[in-house]
């Protein structure tokens, strides 16, 4: 992957900021994704799968991009947003994989939260939250283990499902089984 060079600034402000019927902010993210290796017909998708997890703004503990949803823009325009401004990574977002209602640590409010896969075909060398969250591709046991969000932890076991269920249909027809 060729490391490409963007110049945006992150949007701040909580103007355009959508909000549930409850009053929560509605959150959306994405879980940024890649294969690192041809898939054999004896490999399951934990094996031949990376994510992409980033630091918090406070530096604790490991979780994927997420941010409000605007008033102008579309969900997966927002998710999209979300992970080049706070991973520098770009790609193919993918079919939703649920929302979740989720208490904020701050606020004592639940938001919404919902996520999608992001099969990342760029990362950027420069992005506009380098200097305040870190990112590290990671196995999917390390981004379980490190991410203290249980919500984002059952949309990674769905992608994993999803994925797994594809990879068995390739490996039905490709490997005769």
């Amino acid at each position: 992957m060729v490391a490409k060079m963007v110049t945006l600034v992150s949007r701040q402000g909580r103007e355009l900021q959508r909000y549930s019927s409850t009053g929560g902010r509605i959150v959306v993210g994405c879980i940024p994704y890649r294969v690192t290796g041809k898939i054999s017909c004896s490999d399951d998708v934990d094996e031949v799968m990376e994510v992409l997890v980033i630091s918090s703004q406070k530096g604790n503990g490991m979780m994927f991009p997420k941010g409000g949803w605007e008033l102008d823009e579309t969900v997966k325009e927002a998710a999209s947003r979300e992970a080049l401004e706070e991973a520098g990574v770009q790609g193919k977002i993918e079919r939703r994989l649920g929302k979740w209602n989720y208490m904020s640590k701050s606020h004592n409010i639940f938001y919404e939260g919902i996520l999608y896969p992001l099969n990342v075909t760029d990362e950027m060398a420069h992005w506009p939250e380098m200097q305040v969250r870190n990112r590290r591709w990671v196995a999917v046991a390390e981004a379980r283990e490190g991410c203290p969000h249980q919500w984002m932890i059952e949309a990674l076991d769905r992608l994993l499902n999803r994925l797994k269920k594809s990879l068995k249909n390739r490996k039905t027809s490709a490997c005769g089984l």
